[in-house]
This record gives structure tokens, C-alpha cells and sequence, in this order.
């Protein structure tokens, strides 16, 4: 099995759009772990954790967003899978 680590910022209007919420969903139902929380700056960061195909797709839904952002742009970093996350959650707070 081909596993792989992103870490994800989401520009443009995604903060107030339930974009958190709905990524999780998406994570949970799509079967990747890791987390996602709002910036400061008024983007959205995650990190996703999983099969290569899986974590593709979710990054694929990370460009179009619930039906209420506008995303604008989304930068990746790819990492080595380290395994350490076993659920998607919500992060609070810096």
C-alpha cells in the first residue's frame, strides 16, 4: 500500500463556510486521518494522512470546497507518512 502525508492551506473565502466541518466529513467518508483547523490570516490548513489515491482525493475536494467557499488557491507540501493520527479531528486555536 502506497501511504503518503499532505499538509494543506486553503486560500480564499473559507472560513464561515462550515469548510472544517465538511472536511472532516469528506476525510472520514473518503478514509484519511489527520486534522484541519483555521489561520489566523483567514485560511484554512490541514493535514492528511493515508493511502496515496485517498489523500489525492480529499485534496482534489480541498480545491472546490462546501457548496458556501470560494477557494482560490491551495498549496501542498508533501510529507513522509508517519502513521500518527488514527481519526480526522477539528483543531482549535493556534
Amino acid at each position: 500500500m502506497d501511504t503518503l502525508r499532505a499538509q494543506v492551506i486553503v486560500h480564499g473565502l473559507v472560513q464561515g463556510v462550515w469548510f472544517r466541518q465538511s472536511t472532516k466529513d469528506e476525510a472520514e467518508r473518503i478514509g484519511v486521518n489527520g486534522w484541519v483547523r483555521n489561520l489566523p490570516d483567514g485560511t484554512v490548513e490541514a493535514l492528511f494522512e493515508g493511502e496515496k489515491k485517498k489523500v489525492e482525493e480529499i485534496i482534489g475536494w480541498c480545491h472546490r470546497g462546501p457548496s458556501g467557499a470560494q477557494v482560490t488557491k491551495v498549496d501542498i507540501a508533501w510529507q513522509k507518512y508517519k502513521g500518527e493520527f488514527f481519526r480526522f479531528d477539528i483543531r482549535y486555536g493556534r
